[in-house]
């Protein structure tokens, strides 16, 4: 079976037939497409105009979660599934939270420019930073990576709350949205990109959190109102952001958060390791024989 890793990565198993495209390389991925039967794929939009020139496509597999990045009606009628792989890349993405956290309470960005200028020490009063300890920190989600989050934050010493789409009485540490958003110090973003959550943080949300609060994302760009987030930062009202994904991907050069020493940024790496990489092989494989074979897709979603 014809398979297209659409990213710039790397595939080395004895008999597998795949063909490796970066995202950025439209002339290649244009020239595999009619061949291909599966697609492996990461971020770069799959639209209806992709199925149409693939026509002997039979499965998306994501790389991932979230599958806002591939056109689910457009597949669909076209006899194209789509599957996922919740889970697979929980452990990194929560520990790249942490790290944001850390990071932006610490003004890692800061530092770091003034250590490589040659003048990191004595270090100025207004770069003292913060711990989590001691701290209130929402979590926006309830599934595998908050949950993983949880028990990270909880072992250093922070006060985790969280919120939810299903009320969760059974846990005192669950918080309706807005609730969850007065009482934190720092929040922490880890749910879908559908239509309801676009900009959920916007302008009237943001102001709900604590002053000097810190924001994270590291779920999808959208979920935030870029603008918002910028007013928020720059009345002081927050402390900074530690983020891993934009309203628009890839982030343009231009975009004002990336200039400002409050906000730490990475390209949408959170998920981005090489365990997590061998835990999506694993199941990117499994389904290719299930598929071969007629057999039910491990995580089909259309």
């Amino acid at each position: 079976m014809r398979i297209l890793l659409h990213y710039d990565g790397e595939f080395e198993r004895p008999g597998w037939d795949v063909a490796i495209c970066s995202e950025q390389d439209e002339e290649r991925f244009a020239a595999l497409l009619p061949d291909a039967e599966v697609i492996w794929h990461v971020l770069r939009p799959l639209t209806a105009a992709d199925f149409d020139r693939a026509p002997k496509l039979r499965l998306v597999q994501k790389l991932g979660t979230g599958v806002n990045t591939i056109d689910l009606d457009a597949a669909e009628e076209r006899g194209i599934t789509v599957a996922n792989m919740p889970g697979r890349n929980a452990q990194a993405v929560a520990e790249t939270s942490l790290l944001l956290m850390l990071a932006a309470l610490r003004k890692v960005v800061a530092f770091d420019a003034r250590t490589r200028a040659g003048r990191g020490w004595p270090a100025e009063r207004a770069l003292t930073g913060g711990e989590i300890a001691g701290r209130t920190v929402g979590l926006l989600g309830g599934g595998e990576i908050a949950t993983l989050l949880r028990g990270m934050l909880t072992a250093i010493g922070a006060n985790v709350l969280f919120t939810s789409r299903t009320p969760r009485p059974d846990d005192p540490s669950w918080r309706p949205l807005d609730d969850l958003l007065r009482a934190s110090d720092i929040v922490s973003v880890h749910i879908p990109l559908t239509d309801e959550t676009h900009h959920l943080l916007n302008r009237e949300r943001l102001a709900l959190l604590r002053p000097g609060a810190v924001v994270v994302n590291t779920a999808r760009g959208q979920i935030i109102d870029e603008r918002a987030l910028l007013d928020a930062l720059d009345s002081g009202h927050l402390a900074g952001a530690g983020l891993d994904v934009f309203e628009q991907e890839p982030v343009d050069a231009g975009n004002p958060l990336l200039r400002r020493e409050d906000v730490v940024v990475m390209p949408h790496v959170a998920w981005l390791t090489h365990e997590t990489w061998d835990r999506y092989f694993e199941v990117a494989m499994e389904n290719v024989r299930r598929l071969e074979a007629g057999g039910e897709l491990l995580h089909r979603v259309r």
